[in-house]
């Protein structure tokens, strides 16, 4: 016997399934205020209450196109973070159609053209995660193109601004790693530009901008910190908008991975344990990692709770090699050799190398060597942002207390970074161009890396032409570990000296 409530359950899903056929009316774009509640909860990553609000949506209006956009963002930020194969697999075909679907709408609206733009645009970064590099190129030049379209035939519709100015962005700073990507697809961008996009389109007061702020402020901080290196101005913007890291998970994920990246790993782990854990929320592995490089990077011996729960936890292949290195390192340093071995073991067999993180674990999982003690911790804690202990750990030491080539070079390196992170400026350039002349021969990263933040030490000096000649020299260094990543953030720096 089937309960009324089962029935009723059994109804509304049967109902769901087959309103694609019984849509009658014209196809339209209607962002009515329905569904930028839907959007609104969504974009904090609360994806179940924004799949129900589009759910009631699709019943009341099935002719409206916008709850199938939107829908798109559920199944982006699913695959994006939490990268499941089975999930991709179950998920991908649905991008088609609603690509197909949006061209339904009618071309009289600035939708018809930006929510392909979007979609495509998200399509690109999921094939990334999932390896398909060629076909994420094509995904994102069709992005690029509809974006700039959109641009021109409704240039008072501002979320076009957003999307096709971190695209510029990005295009105006590709590694040469890539170049043959982007002059086969016909890809030309502009940091310049497309920074000034997104700062008008933040600043507008638009109705659409405040609609699309929380997402747009996404793109807008990852492109100012990683793209034009002003971190500083980046946790400015964070403390004096006030956003939400607490409620709105997305933006705590930006704060915490940011925090990480920026050397303050104590602060990343305020803002991952302050997040609220009300239910409602997409469930991500990542807090793990992140949780985990925040505790290993103070040397914690529980940073391989989080890191073991992530491996465990994560359906995907990014980040799985270095967190896996993570994870013997802290084994070694407190002298468990048979983990550390282990784990050693697993950074070569488990995840992928499309991270150059993952490339350089696996590079030194393969070398069967165990890196120097001090240096290990001294660059842990550097990557925490704890330089004054990490002085003192290498305090009275020289090179003549490192054994090999590679060794003394990383010393020099390491105490440019301590110094460099108490703004002794002047006693880190020293120790960086004694990396570079030391290093220059080497695969390992610390010559590149010593002179890109050479270079940046130059460029807050308004050295522009010396800081220049630094990024030149991180472009010219070859094969060395980080290569892509590192030659970025130098070609992007040699575009903002120059003012392109």
């Amino acid at each position: 016997m089937i309960s009324p409530r089962s029935k009723k359950i059994i109804k509304g899903a049967v109902t769901l399934m087959l309103l694609p056929f019984f849509v009658t009316g014209q196809r339209h774009f209607d962002f009515n205020a329905g569904c930028k509640e839907a959007y609104r909860q969504i974009i904090q990553m609360k994806l179940d209450v924004g799949q129900k609000l589009l759910d009631a949506e699709k019943i009341r209006d099935p002719a409206n196109l916008i709850p199938d956009f939107l829908e798109n963002y559920i199944d982006f930020f699913t695959l994006f973070f939490n990268e499941d194969p089975s999930e991709y697999q179950g998920r991908k075909d649905m991008l088609e159609k609603r690509i197909q679907w949006m061209s339904e709408g009618p071309e009289s609206s600035p939708f018809y053209l930006f929510t392909r733009s979007v979609l495509h645009f998200q399509s690109a970064a999921i094939e990334i995660k999932f390896g398909n590099h060629w076909s994420a190129g094509w995904e994102f030049r069709r992005s690029f193109l509809q974006s700039k379209d959109a641009q021109r035939k409704f240039p008072a519709f501002q979320p076009a601004l957003m999307l096709s100015g971190a695209m510029q962005v990005v295009a105006g700073t590709i590694p040469d790693g890539y170049k043959w990507l982007s002059s086969l697809l016909g890809i030309k961008g502009s940091l310049i530009a497309g920074m000034q996009q997104l700062e008008h389109f933040l600043s507008s007061g638009d109705p659409w901008a405040e609609l699309y702020h929380d997402e747009a402020v996404f793109y807008y901080l990852y492109l100012k910190f990683y793209i034009e290196n002003k971190h500083a101005e980046v946790f400015n913007f964070i403390r004096q908008n006030k956003l939400d890291v607490v409620h709105n998970h997305l933006y705590a994920y930006l704060a915490a991975n940011l925090s990480i990246n920026n050397q303050q790993a104590a602060d990343a782990e305020r803002i991952i344990r302050g997040r609220s854990n009300s239910p409602g929320y997409m469930e991500m592995p990542v807090w793990d990692l992140e949780m985990g490089y925040a505790r290993v990077f103070h040397l914690e011996p529980d940073a391989h709770i989080y890191l073991e729960r992530y491996i465990h936890n994560f359906k995907g292949r990014f980040y799985i090699k270095d967190a896996l290195q993570k994870l013997s390192w802290s084994y070694y340093l407190q002298g468990d050799m048979t983990k550390a071995e282990s784990f050693r073991q697993e950074t070569i067999r488990e995840g992928g190398t499309d991270a150059d993180a993952d490339k350089q674990a696996l590079k030194e999982a393969k070398s069967g060597r165990w890196p120097d003690k001090f240096l290990l911790k001294a660059r842990l804690l550097c990557d925490g942002g704890y330089y004054g202990e990490a002085l003192q750990l290498l305090q009275g030491k020289g090179p003549a207390d490192f054994q090999t080539p590679e060794e003394k070079c990383e010393f020099a390196y390491r105490m440019g970074r301590i110094y460099d992170g108490l703004d002794r400026w002047n006693e880190a350039l020293s120790a960086y161009e004694t990396t570079i002349r030391t290093g220059g021969e080497m695969k390992e990263y610390f010559a590149a890396r010593a002179a890109l933040q050479a270079g940046y030490i130059c460029e807050q000096r308004g050295d522009k032409a010396g800081a220049i000649g630094f990024f030149e020299k991180c472009l010219s260094l070859k094969d060395h570990d980080y290569k892509n990543s590192l030659d970025q953030r130098a070609k992007a720096g040699i575009v903002r000296c120059k003012g392109e």
